[in-house]
């Protein structure tokens, strides 16, 4: 005679199929923290081409690259932004190169990036036809590349703070250019700590777009930096 079968634990089966989702859940936790920090540590090692003012003013680039930030409710760059231009201005001055080209959000009638970019500059002597306003730079990735497409710029100087220089010259290496940094910190930023979170994400997500380098929201015709700024006015 047969033994009688144990009886069957029907709950066996769900505990079981949760614990295997959670093995599972588990492992792609353990592989997107894995890559977030694998790109990071590449973008992070860009850093090596961040110079001084001195040293850029020896490289004779095509032109300085202004990443853009926010603006006031008045339309005036904010404390970053404005650390940002000075860094420009100063390189400009120190004739680093004939051209700036500042790149921002201008996506929007009410929202102008660049324009309070190119004002500051020519308030502050610096020949109208010598600021380029690129009004597509939506993000770092898409300035870096129109600044490449767009304005047929090869060697620059990119201008931003440090923990957001690393990224851009990050991508800039990827996409071909020969570029170098120059940090803008001049004073504590409030909310920088949420930046710093906010920028590991932001170097993963990089990381991705230079591999698979998807064109930018907007090309449009070239307007290369050895021209007249002023061909970007609108």
């Amino acid at each position: 005679m047969k033994p009688p079968k144990p009886p069957h634990n029907s709950s066996l089966q769900p505990r079981r199929a949760l614990r295997r989702l959670a093995l599972i859940a588990a492992g792609l936790c353990l592989l997107a923290a894995l890559f977030v920090l694998i790109a990071n540590m590449a973008v992070r090692a860009a850093g090596c081409r961040i110079i001084s003012v001195e040293q850029a003013a020896l490289l004779k680039a095509d032109c300085i690259l202004v990443l853009g930030a926010g603006v006031t409710k008045s339309g005036g760059p904010s404390p970053m932004l404005a650390d940002r231009l000075a860094a420009g201005v100063a390189l400009y001055q120190a004739q680093a190169a004939d051209k700036l080209l500042m790149s921002g959000d201008h996506g929007r009638k009410d929202y102008d990036e660049v324009n309070a970019m190119k004002d500051y500059a020519i308030a502050r002597g610096i020949p109208t036809g010598d600021v380029f306003m690129d009004h597509a730079g939506f993000s770092t990735y898409e300035s870096v590349y129109r600044c490449r497409d767009v304005f047929a710029a090869q060697k620059i100087i990119i201008v931003t703070q440090e923990y957001h220089l690393y990224r851009a010259l990050y991508i800039a290496e990827r996409l071909g250019l020969e570029a170098y940094g120059v940090a803008a910190d001049q004073r504590a930023y409030a909310g920088q700590g949420l930046r710093d979170l906010r920028e590991v994400a932001a170097r993963a997500k990089d990381f991705l777009n230079c591999l698979i380098q998807p064109p930018p929201t907007f090309l449009g015709e070239m307007i290369p930096v050895s021209g007249d700024g002023d061909a970007t006015n609108d």
